[in-house]
């Protein structure tokens, strides 16, 4: 069984992140709250065939393809500025990634041609925007994730990890797409307490925006229906103060 994502609407969900430190958002609604076309973002798939596989799985699994890339967003004199940061590994202390934190992780960089794509900056300033808005105007360190997570060995798993937090102040998990697959549930809980929800992304830049201070979070494992099964994401941090590193 399918949930449906409990979608809220562009003019609701920043008091919704407030109350419950969860949303969800449609991508008719994506304009309204990012200040992005949906024609545009068309542009964006095609960048999700060639990425490279993550050779940090723990678990001994071939499942799951990334590449990374960072930046930090801020209002300065002449408006927004967004500033790619010179490649770096990726870190999360124990505490968030009992699985893969501890490590540097260096991660195929972003595609330099995605990167200058203005619906890309619109994105990241859209994303930093909603941060500055129920956090404070500050500067937003930004870490972006592509992923591919496949089923040619099987079962693929998302979240290997389990259910966590990722050690920064938002969370933004683009669904791009999926292919061949079953599964794929993302699972939201109060980090303090006992309510949740749970719902499958299914339709192309349906966004999920999580408050990781108050939430965990984890998608359940995929499997095959079809050869070459995949699910698509793009997922972005932003966190305030800095990037984690060792």
């Amino acid at each position: 069984m399918m949930f449906t994502p409990p979608y809220v609407a562009a003019e609701c969900f920043e008091a919704q992140l407030r109350e419950q430190g969860a949303v969800v958002i449609a991508p008719s609604s994506l304009p309204a709250t990012l200040a992005c076309r949906l024609e545009d973002l068309a542009e964006l798939p095609k960048f999700w065939a060639d990425l490279p596989p993550d050779a940090y799985l723990r678990d001994g699994g071939r499942y799951r393809f990334r590449r990374h890339g960072c930046f930090v967003a801020e209002v300065g004199a002449e408006g927004q500025v967004l500033t790619p940061v010179a490649h770096r590994a990726h870190w999360q202390p124990l505490d968030y990634n009992a699985l893969h934190g501890g490590i540097e992780r260096w991660f195929e960089p972003l595609a330099e041609e995605l990167c200058q794509l203005p619906v890309w900056r619109q994105l990241m300033f859209g994303l930093a925007g909603v941060a500055s808005r129920l956090k404070g105007e500050r500067r937003w360190f930004i870490e972006a994730h592509q992923f591919r997570i496949d089923t040619t060995d099987g079962i693929g798993r998302p979240t290997p990890e389990g259910a966590h937090r990722d050690g920064v102040d938002f969370v933004a998990v683009f669904f791009v797409g999926r292919h061949g697959i079953k599964g794929g549930e993302s699972r939201v809980f109060d980090a303090n307490g006992p309510s949740g929800q749970r719902f499958t992304m299914s339709e192309p830049w349906t966004l999920l925006l999580l408050d990781d201070e108050r939430v965990i979070h984890e998608t359940t494992p995929i499997q095959p229906t079809a050869d070459h099964g995949y699910r698509d994401t793009l997922v972005v941090t932003l966190r305030a103060g800095g990037f984690q590193a060792l």
